[in-house]
């Protein structure tokens, strides 16, 4: 094994070691999940060189600035205001969902006009209209971080594969029995998982466009499901009140997650790979362990359903989200409610983390969205200006680009 070169990442902060094994070039990352500012980089740096081999005497110092680089980052005092740029009337009929690819240069709306439009975030011009779908287009994602291809996932019960510097459609994946409601890629864009109205979730090659496995067992509609960060395993929500884990590939479904009592709202893995958090309508979240399929916590005092729940990056933190108009702050560790965020008028269907942690985004049927600290519960700032309810709300990577997205058929871009 020759080490090539290092690459940083900022959120969440980690070394990713780039090198060659048998004539490939490979990755591997170290995660520094728990990188404070004031922590000691000599003492990490020989931590570090303790489980990693690659890491010899002549890189020490060189992994050490990027260590310092890394707390340097994390220092920096985040008091950016987002300010109101623009307002893009996106679709002739209502949005469904809004991405933006990882940088933030582009981002896709889908809609019940049964398109995908493809947009410069900067400019505010639209770069491709994604046509073909015979249905509304519900789930739409970016193949982050490559941000080449774009999968739309339609009522049609079809999900298309698109080029996204082209517009060209690669593959059409056939074979769901009813509406497409969820989809994602896996984090080594390979694969495309959708979850449909059938009860049934899919995964299709992204390569050959051929399907690759039906994973069968929910009773009712699949309507969250997520890759962990390395990909080896999906976890899939359903109406029928349950959670199931699957091993990608051996195709195999390794848990169901049994306890909530009411229909799953969200689902999601903590960037180790270790926890599962599950949102449900009986108004609680529920922690459990991604290996043994344990319920370790249930995290209580919604006083009705929880529409969205999310991990902070680090996986410390975690946000719920609920149709009784606050949204709670956890921690992951101790599982105890940190804050109660309240001053929303309405339900909160959405909420997630800035990519540093600091901040909490949450959208609500009040026609604003909201900014809070996650130290304080303080609301910094309400944004204001669509004149209906926002159902999606989204950071760019280097959380200083938001878009709202809106039942008025606006987008609202805030620098």
């Amino acid at each position: 094994m020759k080490l090539k070169r290092f690459l940083l990442r900022y959120y969440p902060p980690g070394i990713i070691l780039e090198y060659d094994k048998g004539g490939y070039s490979r990755t591997k990352s170290i995660d520094l999940l728990d990188l404070t500012p004031g922590a000691n980089p000599d003492e990490l740096l020989a931590e570090i060189r303790q489980s990693e081999p690659l890491i010899t005497e002549s890189r020490a110092e060189q992994v050490k600035q990027l260590i310092i680089r890394l707390q340097q980052k994390q220092g920096q005092q985040d008091h950016h205001r987002f300010c109101f740029s623009k307002e893009l009337k996106a679709h002739i009929l209502p949005l469904t969902n809004v991405a933006f690819d990882k940088s933030g240069s582009r981002f896709i709306t889908g809609s019940y006009d049964r398109t995908c439009r493809v947009w410069d975030t900067a400019s505010g011009t639209e770069l491709h209209t994604l046509e073909g779908h015979r249905n509304v287009v519900y789930a739409i994602a970016f193949n982050n971080p490559y941000g080449d291809k774009i999968a739309t996932g339609s009522f049609d019960k079809t999900c298309k594969l698109w080029c996204a510097e082209t517009g060209k459609c690669f593959h059409t994946f056939r074979g769901h029995r009813a509406e497409i409601v969820c989809l994602s890629f896996n984090p080594q864009s390979t694969l495309v998982a959708t979850g449909s109205m059938d009860a049934t979730a899919k995964l299709w090659d992204v390569e050959t466009g051929e399907e690759v496995a039906t994973l069968t067992g929910h009773t009712a509609e699949v309507l969250s499901l997520c890759f962990n960060t390395v990909g080896n395993q999906l976890v899939t929500g359903s109406f029928d009140h349950t959670v199931a884990i699957w091993d990608v590939a051996s195709r195999q479904r390794v848990h169901t997650l049994i306890g909530h009592r009411g229909e799953i709202s969200n689902v999601q893995f903590n960037w180790d790979c270790s926890l599962i958090v599950t949102g449900s309508m009986d108004k609680t979240c529920k922690l459990w362990e991604a290996v043994s399929g344990k319920c370790v916590a249930t995290l209580v005092g919604h006083k009705e359903e929880v529409l969205d729940v999310c991990f902070d990056l680090s996986g410390h933190l975690i946000a719920t989200a609920s149709a009784d108009g606050t949204a709670r702050v956890f921690s992951a560790t101790t599982h105890q409610c940190l804050l109660i965020l309240e001053g929303h008028d309405g339900e909160i269907s959405k909420i997630c983390f800035s990519p540093q942690g600091t901040r909490v985004l949450t959208a609500s049927s009040d026609k604003t969205a909201r900014l809070w600290d996650v130290l304080s519960g303080a609301c910094l700032q309400v944004l204001e200006g669509h004149t209906d309810e926002i159902f999606s709300c989204v950071f760019n990577y280097e959380g200083d680009t938001i878009i709202t997205g809106s039942k008025d058929n606006t987008c609202r871009i805030w620098y």
